[in-house]
């Protein structure tokens, strides 16, 4: 597989640089630029005689912005991934033919082969739990439980298309996160962050804000896998300070705190020049930007910059831990617009086995308002056309019910891989688009399949990027988000 030059691995597989050795125990301890004897010294300097903090450095190398393939129409990702799995039959994809045959098996034809985690696939039919109606001038089915998405719905593209291979949470979270089913390889945003770079200077390139419980799939989903370690994404609270332990302790000063910083920098500077190690530059990136964040992490913070009508519009609240969703997408939108590149919004607790009517009810009462607000913040700010905006679960939800007195469920729905709905808007994204369709069940694709593969080739191809091409050489072979197999971006949706 060929490879741009500007996609190229930037690191050698080999351990040590040619003709490098280890350092010696005599230089470790001499008296040159980078010893012992000026770290104690930095250690016993006092604020009182400290001298000017330098100027800090910019943005690290590993991360500056690169060209992409082709012009982009996004620069930046806000993926507001929905763990679980919605049940796009409550939501996007209304099938009328459900209602008539509630209670009754599918027929064999349509299971024939199927495979559940809990139910078996003859289970009875179970039809929508809500109303939809048509909404906004491109006339789109929402459900009645999405009022706010409604108000906006012009602006986004839905595709109801969208399968995958996977029908347990944590391979099925794993393989649209990083392209395969098993821990360890680059996630989405490590893929950005490595292929074009950031635009925050003091920020990192890749921000994870999470809500609504735990998720499956771990924190495999944001990793960087065979990727140098920079790349991976950093988890941010909704609320107070972004990280722990970023502040310095008592008694240590900015100044003091910078002087340590660079002499430790020399020490990792000095092996990176005799080890070819990536992971040393990015243990260098993480003390610089650990440093950086310190002044602009509080800013970040401060909900008190925004207006009431805009902490209203999302719902926002930081006292609150039932708003935390609608902290991460108005935090979102401010970390979009300093610059970072992909910010992961993930938000848990849509796996409904039991009691599907009530459970999407009250996630649709979390998080709807807040999406809407998003999209809507985003366009009057300007930022909406050069961001691209990506709501979706792992999969979708069986048409046939769930019930276990065993397990204390009923009137629920299982996994159900075989057809779900996704929305995108902003960057590079024609809005007011329904795309794709579902039998007239809601259990097959039969027209504008898109695999999850698909997806990940669009959200790329949006930021400039030909799937194809961006490569990493990893064991010896050149290895893709997307995998080996045919894949393309959904022309349908693209402006």
């Amino acid at each position: 597989m060929r490879r741009s030059n500007r996609f190229r691995s930037r690191h050698g597989g080999r351990a040590f640089a040619d003709g490098a050795t280890p350092i010696a125990r005599r230089a470790f301890l001499g008296t040159g630029g980078v010893s012992l004897g000026r770290i104690a010294l930095a250690c016993l300097l006092s604020r009182e005689t400290a001298a000017e903090v330098p100027q800090e450095r910019s943005r690290d190398a590993l991360v500056a912005p690169r060209a992409p393939h082709f012009a982009p129409r996004a620069k930046r990702v806000i993926y507001l991934f929905m763990a679980g799995g919605p049940s796009q039959l409550e939501l996007f994809d209304y099938k009328p033919k459900l209602a008539e045959l509630e209670g009754k098996p599918l027929p064999p034809s349509v299971i024939k082969g199927q495979r559940y985690a809990f139910i078996q696939p003859d289970a009875a039919v179970l039809g929508p739990r809500f109303r939809f109606r048509r909404c906004g001038e491109s006339g789109a089915l929402l459900s009645e439980v999405l009022p706010h998405l409604a108000e906006v719905v012009d602006d986004i593209a839905i595709v109801r298309s969208v399968h995958t291979d996977l029908f347990n949470h944590a391979p099925a979270q794993l393989l649209i996160n990083t392209g395969r089913g098993i821990p360890g390889r680059p996630s989405l945003g490590a893929w950005l962050s490595y292929g074009i770079g950031s635009e925050a200077d003091d920020l990192p390139a890749f921000v994870v804000l999470k809500s609504g419980g735990s998720l499956s799939g771990g924190a495999a989903l944001w990793g960087s896998g065979f990727l140098p370690s920079i790349h991976q994404g950093v988890p941010f609270r909704s609320r107070g300070a972004p990280i722990l332990h970023v502040e310095n302790p008592p008694g240590i000063d900015r100044t003091i705190q910078r002087e340590t910083l660079e002499l430790v920098r020399g020490l990792n500077e000095r092996q990176a020049a005799l080890f070819a190690d990536p992971e040393i530059q990015t243990r260098i990136a993480a003390y610089e930007m650990a440093f950086r964040m310190q002044m602009r992490a509080p800013e970040l913070m401060d909900f008190a910059q925004e207006t009431r009508a805009t902490l209203e519009m999302y719902g926002a609240d930081p006292s609150k831990p039932q708003a935390a969703f609608a902290n991460n997408c108005l935090l979102a939108r401010r970390l979009a617009e300093r610059g970072v590149r992909f910010i992961q919004v993930y938000h848990a607790g849509w796996d409904h086995h039991s009691n599907v009517q009530g459970g999407v009810a009250a996630q649709a009462r979390q998080t709807d308002r807040a999406c809407a607000a998003l999209i809507r913040d985003l366009k009057q700010r300007g930022l909406l056309e050069e961001t691209l905006v990506v709501w979706g679960g792992e999969f979708g939800r069986t048409p046939m019910v769930e019930s276990s007195a065993a397990l204390g469920r009923k009137l629920g729905r299982d996994h159900h891989p075989q057809a779900f709905t996704m929305w995108f808007a902003g960057g590079g994204i024609r809005p007011g688009v329904t795309y794709g369709a579902t039998d007239e069940l809601g259990f097959h694709v039969v027209e504008g399949a898109a695999h999850v593969h698909d997806v990940q080739a669009t959200i790329l191809h949006c930021l400039g990027i030909d799937h194809r091409r961006l490569t990493f050489r990893d064991r010896g072979l050149d290895v893709r988000l997307t995998g080996v197999e045919e894949h393309h971006p959904i022309r349908a949706i693209l402006a």
